[in-house]
């Protein structure tokens, strides 16, 4: 089993639920979280949007104000059988991909076990061992 994790923007929520739901993974779980990439801000960008008056509701506004505060985001998390995993990847990237800096992030990551609070039972991954 592997867990894939996504941040994507706040405005793809619903598309990527929906898109999770079609692909067949509709057991997640999404929540509210705040971060920033790491990519370095155009200066020329910031002073060119910045003197044209207010600041643009966009891929374009998020990018200029990214260097100094955090911006929302959702961070969806599925737990995927391991041949499922680059389906559930691809589903993620069709949701969101923009083109733009901020489309998100997606990490995949070993899931050793799992339990099922209402009975106990115990879900082992032996390649995660």
């Amino acid at each position: 089993m592997k867990e894939v994790m996504a941040m994507v923007r706040l405005n793809r929520v619903n598309a990527t639920k929906e898109a999770l739901a079609e692909a067949g993974f509709p057991a997640f779980t999404c929540r509210k979280v705040m971060g920033r990439g790491k990519k370095a801000i155009d200066a020329n960008l910031v002073e060119t949007v910045l003197s044209e008056g207010e600041l643009p509701i966009s891929p374009l506004g998020e990018y200029i104000t990214e260097g100094s505060r955090l911006i929302p985001k959702r961070y969806f998390t599925v737990i995927v059988p391991d041949d499922e995993v680059e389906k559930a990847v691809n589903t993620i990237i069709e949701a969101n991909c923009t083109g733009n800096p901020g489309d998100g992030k997606i990490f995949v990551v070993p899931v050793a076990e799992s339990i099922r609070i209402r009975d106990g039972e115990l879900q082992i991954d032996s390649e995660s061992y």
